[in-house]
């Protein structure tokens, strides 16, 4: 029987019953929230993703969730400074339905990016990271410029290293360094436009989860069908969802596509 949100729930309350943490189920996001008891503090787990996980990875999926949260939880009680520590900067791609504040009401520091997707902007502290937000950017007197062409530098710094497969002649990249940043990557415009020369068809894109970036040159009708299937596949098992939507890369900007029936329609 499929593990069920309720019973995954449990299941981290079982797992994690060793700390000060409460865990609490929202249904309408089907989603936990894990902070600490006492403290508004906390991150959110959606748990359709991380279900997928688990059942593919087992008991490493919650290893690798608890050393996650351990690590957030605990850099939450530090002060952090973005003077000093320009190198840790970097953009995040989030989808648009992602929220504009923190939890304590704080408006977070945000570009739009797309019609399904946003650009935030956080501070590496190693195993996780620390969205950016107004009152953290005024109380250093930095400048919103400053603050998006130093996460712009930073991720344009990155390694970008595709691994590509070929189905029905259509050719698909896939980028995975499971940094945080694979999905900021399509920030990269030069980098973009260095695989663009080695396209034949329609150049297009998708960005599914923050830990991978995927590309396509679509030659036929059959390559759509292909990349929305992938597209879908990721997006069901990333720990921090994007978007299921594909783009088409044209004049450096990307559009969302719809595709259907094996009809492409924007």
């Amino acid at each position: 029987m499929r593990m069920t949100s309720i019973k995954m729930k449990k299941l981290l309350e079982e797992r994690f019953s060793q700390y000060s943490w409460e865990i609490t189920y929202d249904k309408d996001k089907d989603s936990v929230r894990i902070e600490k008891k006492d403290s508004n503090q906390g991150i959110e787990i959606e748990l359709p993703p991380f279900i997928s996980k688990w059942e593919e990875k087992g008991d490493s999926a919650l290893t690798e969730l608890e050393d996650f949260v351990r690590e957030a939880l605990t850099v939450m009680n530090e002060e952090q400074m973005l003077q000093g520590r320009e190198k840790d900067i970097y953009p995040v791609i989030r989808s648009a339905s992602f929220p504009k504040e923190t939890k304590s009401g704080q408006r977070l520091i945000f570009d739009e990016h797309t019609a399904e997707t946003r650009i935030y902007y956080a501070l590496d502290l190693g195993k996780s990271y620390r969205l950016i937000d107004e009152a953290w950017l005024q109380s250093e007197n930095w400048p919103k410029n400053q603050l998006r062409e130093v996460a712009t530098f930073n991720v344009r710094s990155l390694p970008v290293s595709w691994k590509s497969e070929t189905v029905a002649g259509n050719t698909f990249y896939f980028h995975s360094k499971n940094d945080g940043y694979d999905a900021s990557r399509i920030l990269n415009i030069s980098e973009l436009e260095k695989l663009k020369a080695e396209i034949k068809g329609e150049f297009a894109f998708a960005i599914p989860h923050q830990d991978v970036l995927i590309a396509a040159d679509i030659q036929n009708e059959t390559g759509y069908d292909i990349l929305a299937q992938i597209t879908m596949k990721f997006f069901a098992e990333g720990r921090v969802p994007v978007t299921a939507l594909p783009f088409l890369y044209e004049d450096q900007k990307l559009e969302p596509i719809f595709i259907l029936a094996q009809n492409k329609k924007k």
